[in-house]
């Protein structure tokens, strides 16, 4: 079987996480032996100023032998960043809409808390 056709192979088993611009696969597949791995896609989509849009593709294939082990680390990572940072989404912050300084009148930002750029520079 080339790499073509198995890179192409129809998936046994697929679900579907839609998450803002991500979207993640996880794909089982089975290999030559007709024995079964799962796939991970991250799909990111990007918009070109013209308005067409191309989209970046991660993957990681996950065989059986190492599923246990991937578990516990993806348990262990997730676990840590919950407890040090809690649930919320701190990215939500920096978003182009969010206004961390609401209550803050305009006058208080001066001429002298920019810096100057030309340009030329960009």
């Amino acid at each position: 079987m080339s790499e073509n056709n198995f890179n192409e192979q129809e998936e046994i088993f697929s679900q579907v996480l839609r998450a803002g611009r991500r979207t993640y696969f996880f794909d089982v597949r089975a290999t030559k032996a007709d024995d079964y791995y799962l796939t991970i896609t991250e799909s990111k989509k990007f918009t070109h100023d013209d308005g067409s849009f191309h989209y970046k593709k991660h993957k990681i294939y996950l065989y059986k032998e190492d599923f246990s082990e991937f578990n516990e680390m993806l348990k262990a990572a997730t676990d840590y960043i919950v407890n040090e940072k809690g649930e919320e989404v701190i990215s939500d912050r920096h978003q182009s809409d969010y206004k961390k300084n609401e209550e803050a009148p305009p006058s208080e930002v001066t001429s002298e808390s920019f810096t100057d750029i030309s340009f030329e520079d960009i």
